[in-house]
């Protein structure tokens, strides 16, 4: 059976934006609404009830902080992801204060938006690597690891193999885990090396236990 594909709604006031979105992320994920405005926003969200909304903070109505409260009284398990060309410290607060799980700017990457939407669906926080220092100031609740910008350029599946191996599973044992073939693990820690720029399991397993994941 095919695995089901997210449910992202989509709140931007610039229409150009929300069409390039859809066109960036809609082969990997379900575009199941989209809004300009904050009041419409919520409403719709509320009857769609997707599993993330990606959304600007600067909106017509209130901002996007006030989406993220609103829907929250009455949708506690709609995460949201802030997607946003600003990355003021006053911005960035207000929305992860009103419950948004991670901020993008506008840099990011197609494939780094999708990566991070299903990080957020997953119960995970999500930050712009240059944003991490900033989040970790302002909210020392939040996990480390989450917010850590070289944590932040592995893939989900790839912080799973790693957490794994740091908690010294072997890579059969991973495989078994996650319902993949060892060879695949192999592959994934190979990758993972590379990212890191570390040279041996040993290395890896360091750098996660210092980072609180093993």
């Amino acid at each position: 059976m095919a695995e089901a594909r997210l449910r992202v709604f989509v709140v931007d006031d610039h229409d150009l934006f929300r069409a390039g979105v859809r066109a960036a992320i809609g082969g990997e994920v379900d575009v199941v609404g989209e809004a300009d405005d904050v009041d419409p926003a919520i409403e719709l969200i509320r009857e769609r009830v997707p599993e993330v909304v990606l959304l600007d903070v600067h909106l017509p109505g209130g901002g996007g902080h006030r989406v993220v409260k609103e829907v929250g009284r009455t949708h506690p398990g709609i995460r949201f992801l802030a997607l946003s060309v600003s990355d003021a410290p006053s911005d960035v607060v207000a929305v992860i204060r009103a419950g948004a799980s991670g901020y993008l700017t506008k840099t990011a990457t197609a494939r780094q938006v999708v990566e991070a939407l299903r990080l957020v669906a997953a119960g995970h926080a999500v930050f712009s690597p240059q944003l991490a220092g900033f989040v970790l100031e302002a909210f020392p609740a939040l996990d480390p690891a989450a917010v850590d910008p070289d944590l932040d350029r592995l893939t989900p599946r790839q912080r799973e193999v790693l957490r794994s191996i740091a908690k010294g599973y072997t890579y059969r044992e991973t495989a078994k885990a996650l319902g993949v073939s060892p060879r695949t693990v192999e592959t994934h820690v190979s990758e993972v090396l590379r990212k890191l720029q570390l040279s041996n399991r040993a290395e890896l397993t360091r750098w996660a236990v210092d980072r609180g994941l093993g």
